[in-house]
């Protein structure tokens, strides 16, 4: 993984079938810490990818949450989530999580900016997704490099693309092609919840927000679906993207990318031809 101190990002796996991002924060001292953005896969599943992609045996210094959907909160992490990690999620979500028996993991909960670690802060946004909304995040290290991560989005508001304006790295939806959730087998009903504003964002309407956003060194495309989407597809709708574009899989972590201040992403030859070769 990215050495020295920074911060930087690796999607373990993101798809409707779980959802789990591995943002490593070091500082100039060396000391690693290792946050989950979402849980959405099994305990054993994300600790294999962990180990995968150098960090075997890591025990996660926080989990925070976009929303509890079954794909981003797996309930395995019920009785596994270690006792020093704290679970972060937004206020709103408080009552579903007591409710689904999470009320003894050590959690804390926001609505407004918060830090999880020296050195980290995350502005959240919430934003439309079905009945209770997901948060879409802002993070700020200290050397003050900035990432947005956005999912289950709904629509791109102007209010999400000022709330991320201007990052150095977007990790960010682009779930369906409208074409193929039309033309799919889906009944009628999922079909608009998925593209009636309330669930997820197209190719296009993620392309037209990374148009807004300007994001400076990377775009990280999450949740493709498997069903309705192909990465090929992802990537033409992206085609002009000011920066590159690292594609998410469902079973295979992407690369790691370095989230720098103003300067070139670490981008490996892997995610290269992610891009390029398909």
């Amino acid at each position: 993984m990215t050495q020295g101190a920074g911060a930087s990002l690796c999607v373990l796996a993101s798809s409707s079938s779980g959802n789990c991002t591995a943002l490593c924060v070091q500082d100039h001292s060396g000391e690693r810490r290792i946050f989950l953005i979402d849980a959405g896969i099994s305990p054993r599943r994300t600790a294999a990818f962990l180990a995968s992609v150098g960090l075997k045996g890591i025990t996660p210094h926080a989990v925070i949450l976009t929303h509890l959907d079954i794909d981003h909160w797996h309930p395995g992490w019920a009785a596994a989530m270690p006792e020093s990690t704290t679970v972060f999620m937004h206020r709103r979500h408080r009552g579903r999580a007591e409710r689904s028996g999470l009320g003894h993991l050590r959690s804390d909960v926001f609505d407004t900016d918060f830090d999880p670690a020296p050195g980290v802060r995350v502005s959240p946004l919430l934003v439309k997704h079905d009945d209770l909304g997901t948060a879409a995040f802002r993070f700020t290290f200290a050397d003050g490099a900035t990432l947005g991560f956005i999912t289950d989005a709904g629509r791109p508001t102007q209010e999400l693309c000022d709330h991320v304006a201007g990052v150095d790295v977007l990790a960010i939806e682009s779930n369906y092609c409208p074409r193929m959730q039309l033309a799919s087998n889906r009944p009628d009903f999922l079909k608009q919840r998925i593209m009636g504003g309330k669930g997820h964002l197209s190719n296009e309407q993620s392309a037209r927000a990374v148009s807004t956003i300007a994001p400076r060194e990377a775009v990280v495309l999450l949740h493709l679906s498997r069903q309705c989407n192909t990465p090929a597809q992802a990537a033409a709708a992206h085609a002009s993207a000011p920066c590159p574009v690292v594609i998410s899989s469902h079973d295979t972590p992407t690369p790691w990318v370095h989230i720098a201040n103003k300067k070139p992403a670490v981008v490996t030859r892997r995610a290269q031809e992610l891009l390029w070769n398909i």
